[in-house]
């Protein structure tokens, strides 16, 4: 009977051994498992890491492959997206849709909002690998943005366009486009310049555009005039050189301003409540005895009233017109 016993504790004993072991193999056979997915988590972060870029003197976080581009208030990162061929999945929106303008870049965009509206929750929802803003938004919007996602406030002073220009190249791995872009542009603007001096020596040349039924002029360095008294070294009317911002001018000031030739932007969104400003304008006393009207040097929306004037696609399409108008 003892030994029966015995035979019976050394059986038991022999069970509690080998699921001793069947544990420790589990357990081995688990951790193993844990090494493999956390070394597969760790080469997936390499893969889809980040990368630093350098914009205007501060430096960005942004993902090592960026495809899903919302902009935002940025009406210059939407016309370097027309002439670099970049596609956003979220885009601004004028008037509750998308503008003729950018219709060859907007086929694939859902709207998140308009210009100075963006729509946070639509921004989340797309969930895009870097937000371009504007420099125009306030502090607390460019920090709600930057909860959602890498966010970089685009500049919308005018002298900026190369910067913003080769930012998006970067992100996009467009580089090669935008240098031939810029070196196109250039060697352009020396071919129209060299036609275009001689023949507009001590001319007048301005632009002005209507807003709320008021005429408006900027700064040297601000919408069409870049182009004009920047890049092609035309005359800079005293009118245009005393602005500081977008400043009012009366017909008046226009008269005695009296340019020979004047480029009018004019859009129907922008005159809601003056319907008839332009043919008003147009048809004023005042404004018939300046130079080019009376000459018929006046042209009306030469680029799409929306143009911002200072990026890329504005100065390509501007040029084209100047030499199209200017150079006969």
């Amino acid at each position: 009977m003892r030994n029966k016993f015995l035979f019976i504790s050394m059986i038991a004993v022999f069970m509690l051994i080998l699921a001793a072991c069947g544990e420790k193999k589990t357990d081995t056979s688990t951790n193993s498992t844990k090494e493999e997915v956390s070394q597969t988590q760790d080469d997936s972060g390499n893969e889809n890491g980040t990368r630093t870029i350098d914009y205007l003197g501060e430096s960005y976080e942004v993902p090592e492959k960026v495809e899903r581009i919302v902009v935002t208030g940025a009406m210059e990162a939407m016309e370097d997206m027309v002439v670099l061929d970049v596609h956003p999945v979220g885009a601004i929106a004028v008037g509750g849709k998308f503008p003729e303008l950018y219709a060859a870049i907007t086929d694939k965009a859902e709207s998140i909002g308009e210009k100075i509206k963006p729509n946070f929750e639509k921004i989340l929802e797309l969930d895009p690998d870097v937000i371009l803003g504007s420099t125009k938004f306030p502090e607390e919007v460019q920090s709600k943005l930057e909860k959602i996602a890498p966010t970089i406030l685009v500049s919308h002073i005018s002298t900026n366009w190369e910067s913003n220009l080769n930012l998006l190249a970067e992100l996009t791995g467009k580089q090669a486009e935008a240098e031939k872009i810029l070196s196109t542009y250039k060697a352009d603007i020396e071919a129209a310049k060299s036609s275009l001096t001689e023949k507009l020596e001590g001319k007048k040349v301005a632009a002005i555009r209507i807003r709320g039924g008021q005429a408006y002029v900027y700064p040297k360095e601000v919408f069409l005039n870049p182009v004009l008294y920047g890049e092609l070294g035309l005359e800079v009317p005293a009118e245009i050189a005393k602005a500081k911002s977008q400043e009012a001018i009366s017909v008046e000031q226009l008269a005695d301003m009296n340019p020979d030739y004047l480029f009018v932007q004019f859009s129907t969104d922008e005159n809601a409540d003056a319907p008839n400003a332009l043919e008003d304008f147009k048809k004023n006393p005042i404004i018939q005895n300046i130079n080019a009207f009376k000459n018929e040097q006046v042209f009306v929306n030469v680029v799409d009233p929306l143009m911002e004037g200072g990026p890329a696609f504005s100065r390509i399409t501007f040029l084209e017109a100047i030499q199209q108008n200017l150079d006969k």
